[in-house]
């Protein structure tokens, strides 16, 4: 039985404006917007007086249920996307790994399979994960017939996930022969396995090795080159996961010729800097751990600059998270730490606070931001990432009044880490609705297992002309 809400009294805001109005969702659509709407018989009416009433939230970059480095993250679908939820977050796109030589198609149904108790809507990118004729001989049906018009292609890793230039460049040219979308892990992976064998030689074996074994240069080199890649080859780039200076000024400039970049940066790399690497504590440094790591002092204000300026227009979290005992794995050599934090959650109220609370931003950028630019880079456009009637009623309700201290304690993401450890924030979502569902209810978490559905996706948004 369709139950239909009534969300009244708040100001919706959009990426171009806001209004104060009611809004109605029925049969998972937004089905009214307007002043003084009447509750129909039977449906919930959620009072959003003095609160801002926002697109749901599309976390473009997570990592669940995915085996890495001799364990699996801590979050499965269920307990990722319900995290989401309880976040503003109603959509995500995640990655499918295949193994080194195996067939994409076979583990895209993988995923598929891992992905059915999602709570809230999903889709998917493919991590080119190896490269070979079977692999791209594929890559046309996963486009055309299954909707994962994006592929992951890692400059880092060496040994495992990295590809050599040659490889790239062919998987770029597939990609434009199919309109797909392609996206880099850029650092420089040659140099980073340089650095970690003369660290360990060194005697440096903890967390703090980490960080200085993929310095901000490895960064900058490897944005600079795989924009040179699609830049001679006249197509797109997605940067995934932007956290330095050089970069972000590799992808300004590039931008500035003309050249179809996108940048990606996470809430982390705008507020938390490399000095947590410095703490005694393994746990603390070590739960810090993710690839590319935070940056020294500098690198965080120069990013907000690039967001400020529009060089870094989407957010996404990198949710990857182990436990303690996880990443204790890597206790005596770094190189063993389980790369990864989480932050699914946290995304949107962290970057209120940082951004809206902070100045950085008005609350139609952080709209921009969190939803309606990933909506349009990833063809899940209008129906996603705006508040318009026919579009799926995906709506976060956020209270500016409201605050909120994170703890891994009370966190819903299943670890009991958080790099955002009792940080006190103002302004906090207390209510989700995700394609008509009402999951977040101020503390009531609702989400149910399978409650999501699969976003197949059409290649090349319209940021890139149709």
């Amino acid at each position: 039985m369709t139950t239909d809400i009534l969300i009244r009294g708040g100001t919706l805001v959009g990426e171009n404006g806001r209004q104060r109005a009611d809004l109605l969702c029925h049969d998972g659509l937004i089905a009214a917007v307007g002043a003084d709407l009447a509750a129909p018989a039977g449906a919930s009416v959620i009072d959003a007086g003095g609160c801002f009433v926002l697109p749901g939230g599309i976390d473009p970059h997570t990592h669940l249920q995915l085996p890495m480095m001799g364990t699996v993250v801590a979050d499965d679908f269920f307990t990722g996307t319900a995290a989401a939820a309880a976040g503003g977050t109603t959509t995500i796109l995640d990655f499918v790994g295949p193994d080194k030589g195996q067939s994409p198609l076979d583990a895209l149904a993988a995923w598929r399979q891992k992905a059915a108790k999602a709570g809230i809507d999903y889709g998917f990118h493919m991590t080119v994960s190896w490269w070979g004729e079977r692999f791209a001989a594929e890559m046309p049906s996963l486009v055309r017939d299954h909707g994962v018009a994006s592929f992951k292609f890692f400059l880092a890793y060496k040994g495992g996930l990295m590809l050599p230039d040659e490889d790239i460049l062919a998987g770029f040219l597939r990609c434009r022969d199919l309109g797909a979308l392609p996206q880099v892990h850029a650092e420089n992976g040659e140099l980073i396995a340089h650095l970690q064998h003369k660290l360990l030689a060194e005697g440096i074996r903890g967390p703090k090795g980490h960080p200085l074994s993929r310095p901000s240069q490895c960064e900058g080199e490897a944005t600079l080159r795989a924009i040179t890649m699609a830049e001679i080859l006249e197509m797109p780039l997605y940067v995934v996961h932007v956290s330095t200076a050089e970069a972000a000024e590799a992808i300004a400039r590039a931008q500035a010729r003309g050249v179809k970049v996108i940048g990606e940066t996470l809430p982390g790399f705008l507020a938390i800097d490399a000095s947590v690497y410095d703490d005694p504590d393994f746990d603390i440094a070590a739960g810090h751990v993710m690839s590319p790591p935070y940056r020294p002092a500098g690198h965080p204000e120069a990013l907000w600059k690039a967001v400020e300026a529009g060089a870094l227009s989407i957010t996404g979290t990198d949710h990857c998270c182990f436990t303690r005992a996880q990443k204790r794995l890597g206790a005596g050599d770094f190189t063993k730490i389980p790369n990864g934090c989480g932050g699914i959650e946290d995304r949107m109220n962290i970057l209120w606070a940082l951004g809206v609370e902070g100045g950085h931003l008005s609350a139609e950028r952080f709209v921009a931001l969190t939803s309606a630019n990933a909506a349009k880079i990833f063809n899940l456009w209008p129906r996603k990432g705006n508040l318009v009637v026919g579009a799926d009623a995906d709506i976060a309700i956020l209270d500016p009044a409201k605050s909120k201290t994170i703890t891994a304690a009370a966190q819903h993401q299943n670890t009991d880490f958080s790099v955002w450890e009792g940080r006190r924030l103002k302004g906090s979502v207390v209510h989700t609705v995700a394609g008509g569902r009402h999951l977040w209810a101020d503390g009531d978490l609702r989400a149910e297992a399978g409650g999501g559905r699969y976003l197949p996706r059409k290649p090349f948004g319209p940021a890139y002309g149709g």
